[in-house]
């Protein structure tokens, strides 16, 4: 096909290419910059927007040299300024790439910017082992979109290195510390890797036998191991570990908790409502202890201030289906018709309910104490 001649060139690969960068075609873009650049090398802003145009179809190779040379000839680019600092970091020129990102994190207007400069800054101070410092940026991002789940995900590998890189670290500075063997038995619990985990609260009790927590945590654990073997016998043992925690800190309400669960179990509820007292004494608005209380004092017969308890658990967490369930029973014994059947309505609306996003939840943390059940 001939070629007509254009008077004009450059106007005419500029109309094109600024028109297919508002319509987003980046290829024929590119390829109109890339005449552009060869008919006028030394304007700046043919630099800058062809490194742009690299930068969005991830050809960050190309990028850092159109961007280099657009500031060789216009410094105070601060767009290009910015996006070379962006494909420094892409292409793995970590040290180099630090202040712009530190620069355009600090200072960029732009939300996106600076969302793009923070993400990149964690990447650089991992990669250069400055990890306070990607801590700290993991922080600052946190708070300025705490919504953006890609945010949220690469906080969470950072804020995990860091846990990660500091138990090595104390492993190493102090390997025989109590501190290394609380770690370990913490971290060997939430693996599920509980016969470790006892060992360790072990360890740490023969060094410090007065420790607050450790005999809590011990009884836990003990506990779980049971649980994980379909195992009747772990409560007696337990029992005695959230004994000596109760003797050692008497505020302890979690481990005064397990003690009520465990009688309320073995059908000693003057015991149990003993310790379902205790627990609720340091800590009233503690949901599970309000529900094991109401229960004991059901079984009593004593169904009015039983419902005072199930109310508490219930302004506590609205979407606990055992304080509904237990509301309900409750109702019923008072001969509250109308309260039992919207106490049943409510729980049979959570229990259709999705709970997938709590069960996730459940899957990254421990339960602190053993969740009440319906009866």
């Amino acid at each position: 096909m001939a070629q007509t001649s254009n008077p004009d060139p450059i106007g005419q690969y500029s109309d094109e290419g600024r028109r297919a960068l508002a319509e987003g075609r980046y290829s024929d873009a590119e390829i109109a910059f890339e005449k552009l650049r060869q008919l006028e090398p030394n304007v700046a802003e043919v630099h800058a927007n062809l490194g742009a145009i690299y930068f969005q179809e991830r050809k960050f190779q190309q990028a850092v040299p159109a961007l280099r040379q657009a500031l060789k000839l216009k410094p105070g680019l601060a767009r290009s300024q910015t996006l070379l600092a962006l494909s420094l970091s892409e292409t793995g020129h970590y040290e180099e790439a630090a202040a712009g990102l530190e620069k355009g994190f600090a200072s960029s207007d732009d939300p996106e910017v600076r969302r793009m400069c923070g993400l990149q800054l964690q990447r650089v101070y991992s990669g250069l082992q400055r990890d306070d410092k990607a801590v700290e940026v993991a922080l600052q991002l946190n708070r300025s979109y705490p919504n953006d789940a890609e945010v949220l995900y690469h906080s969470g590998r950072i804020f995990g290195n860091y846990a990660y890189l500091s138990a090595r670290h104390l492993g190493e500075v102090a390997p025989n510390s109590i501190w290394t063997h609380l770690a370990s038995g913490e971290a060997s619990e939430s693996q599920g890797s509980y016969d470790l985990a006892i060992t360790e609260y072990r360890q740490v009790l023969r060094l410090d036998p007065r420790r607050p927590g450790v005999h809590y945590r011990l009884g836990r654990s003990i506990l779980a191991r049971g649980a994980q073997a379909h195992s009747q016998d772990a409560s007696p043992e337990a029992q005695k570990e959230f004994a000596a925690e109760i003797e050692i800190d008497p505020t302890n309400a979690n481990a005064a908790y397990e003690l009520g669960e465990a009688h309320q179990n073995l059908g000693e509820m003057d015991e149990a409502e003993k310790f379902f007292r205790l627990a609720l004494k340091y800590y009233p608005g503690f949901e599970q202890a309000n529900l094991g209380l109401a229960a004991v004092l059901l079984k009593g017969g004593k169904p009015a201030p039983a419902r005072e308890y199930a109310r508490k658990a219930v302004a506590e967490n609205p979407l606990n289906q055992v304080a509904w369930y237990r509301l309900r029973q409750i109702e019923k014994a008072l001969g509250n018709p109308a309260g039992e059947e919207r106490a049943l309505a409510e729980f049979q609306r959570l229990r259709e309910k999705s709970n997938a996003a709590d069960d996730a939840k459940r899957l990254f943390s421990l339960d602190e104490v053993t969740p009440q059940k319906p009866d």
